[in-house]
């Protein structure tokens, strides 16, 4: 190693210091070489400047440009300087993943702990949620709202004082596209102090500050029925919909004349409606049932239909005549209410004593008559819906609970044959052909095709179109007859207008029988006042 003396400076030659390569034995073995080759290094005056550059850049805030641009540092990056590493020793980098792991991903996104702590690190921007729960819904967008105020202030010009009941109907059907009978509902419920108008600014206070334009049909024509202290609607909320419906539709304005028939019919609606919409069963229609169901659209046909007749959903008045007079017709007595005796002669005697004596037991329905042994117009209503259509989810449910006399969810060979030796008996006593049980209960095992084949579930009689068939098998002779002998006749009429239920089927043919002798009894009693005799008649 040649060395320059200047003066008191002491220089190496940098190539001087090119070394071959040293073990890493020789290293651990000696120490101080490695020192000694470090401090003659350091001495040198490339080395000097660099470390002084090194010093005024991190001073300066720019320690990664200098060691990236530093004319030293590439010079002596371009010398080979002896490694620290013997040849082959380097441990090897960690292979590089395509994905990403997250330890890579945040490696790469975050400041990293080894660089210079005079680095500038930018703040890690801040994601804004949007809200998405609102207490009353979400609000409704700018330009929807802009469009309906614009609505409301051509409607209320010149009506500084406000609209009345009459007046206010357009704003119910046209602005808030509700059913037209819902004109007074909607009132009463903006106008709170009874003054017999509603402002500009009620109506948008209550219509678009309490977010009603933003919601769908369902939950408004919910929140107007519904009383403010409830969170489900019962029987009386749809009563003034009802009486308006009764005094504004031209097909149903005959009844105007005979109060006690307004009532009747307001009351059937309101109990069909509760029959298919309630599943429950307890009287309080919730927001989810009502939105499940269709009564929003049978309303709003209804709106629009000049003949009540062809809403066949709830509203229809044949429907109503049906279902009351046969009421009537058993309601010997015309205290309203009717007993075993009465029900067991409903349909000509089709229903057995086993299967009446299950109904009278209040085991599918608690009656909501206060008479014990009886049961008023709504039980009827309930019954007359659930044995006229028992492809429905209601009358399905309705039957299973009266033949499960264990109560246990599932239907024995034992507890239908109870009901089915009485049908057995009937047989036997009208001279026909009886069945006997065990091919009975083949053929009711191939129309229900349960999952288990020793009991049914009301899951699988939900899940068989012929589980109506299997109920009258079971308790009621006519319909077990007639479904033995395929009556042609009604097989075409099912086909010839498959949307019409059993139920619409049913009325629409009892409802021309009662109507012709109607008109029977109006001819044999022409020279006569026919309604001296009214009890048997009551329309």
């Amino acid at each position: 190693m040649d060395v320059k003396e200047t003066g008191e400076l002491v220089s190496l030659d940098p190539e001087m210091l090119q070394l071959q390569e040293v073990s890493s034995f020789a290293l651990k073995s000696n120490p101080g070489v490695a020192e000694e080759l470090f401090s003659q290094w350091l001495s040198l005056p490339d080395t000097c400047r660099l470390v002084k550059s090194l010093i005024d850049d991190a001073k300066a805030g720019a320690l990664s440009c200098a060691l990236e641009s530093s004319p030293t540092t590439n010079a002596l990056a371009g010398n080979s300087v002896p490694s620290l590493f013997p040849a082959g020793t380097t441990p090897p980098l960690s292979p590089r993943s395509s994905a990403g792991s997250p330890r890579t991903m945040k490696q790469r996104n975050s400041p990293s702990s080894l660089s210079s702590p005079l680095k500038v690190v930018s703040e890690p921007v801040r994601e804004i949620i949007p809200q998405f729960y609102f207490k009353n819904g979400r609000p409704p967008p700018d330009d929807m709202k802009e469009h309906f105020l614009f609505q409301i202030d051509n409607r209320f010009v010149g009506h500084v004082d406000g609209l009345q009941l009459h007046e206010f109907k357009s704003i119910t059907k046209e602005i808030c596209k509700l059913p037209s009978f819902f004109s007074a509902a909607l009132f009463r419920k903006i106008d709170v102090n009874y003054a017999g108008a509603v402002t500009r600014e009620q109506f948008i206070d209550y219509w678009v500050r309490g977010n009603m334009l933003a919601m769908d049909l369902a939950t408004q024509i919910y929140t107007i029925l519904k009383q403010p202290y409830r969170t489900y609607l019962v029987q009386d909320d749809f009563k003034p919909v009802l009486r308006e419906l009764l005094s504004t539709h031209p097909g149903l304005e005959f009844l105007q004349s005979t109060p006690e028939f307004q009532e009747r019919y307001a009351e059937t609606v309101i109990h069909r409606i509760f029959y298919y919409m309630n599943r429950s069963g307890n009287g309080r229609l919730t927001l989810r049932e009502l939105k499940r169901g269709n009564l929003i659209d049978a309303m709003l046909h209804v709106d629009e239909e000049e003949d009540i007749n062809k809403v066949l959903r709830y509203f229809s008045y044949e429907h109503f005549y049906v279902i009351y007079c046969k009421f009537w017709e058993l309601d010997t007595d015309h205290d309203f209410f009717i007993d075993r005796e009465n029900l067991i002669k409903y349909g000509n005697h089709s229903l057995t004593y086993r299967i009446v004596d299950r109904i009278f037991s209040q085991v599918p329905r608690k009656f909501t008559s206060k008479v014990e042994g009886k049961m008023n117009y709504e039980d009827f209503v309930y019954f007359i819906l659930a044995e006229e259509d028992k492809s429905s989810e209601p009358s399905l449910e309705y039957w299973f609970r009266c033949i499960d006399l264990d109560g246990n969810g599932v239907l024995t060979p034992n507890e239908m044959l109870f009901f089915y030796e009485e049908q057995l008996h009937r047989m036997e006593c009208m001279a026909q052909e009886p069945v006997l049980f065990e091919d009975i209960l083949c053929q009711i095992v191939d129309m229900i095709g349960p999952e288990n084949e020793g009991f049914i579930t009301l899951r699988d009689v939900k899940g068989s179109k012929l589980s109506g068939n299997v109920f009258n098998i079971l308790f009621n002779l006519n319909k077990f007859i007639a479904f033995e002998t395929r009556d042609p006749f009604l097989i075409r009429q099912e086909r010839e207008d498959p949307s019409m239920t059993e139920w619409d089927r049913f009325a629409h043919r009892e409802y021309i029988r009662l109507s012709m002798e109607e008109d029977g009894e109006d001819m044999s009693n022409a020279s006569g006042d026919v309604w001296e005799e009214s009890l048997e008649a009551p329309f």
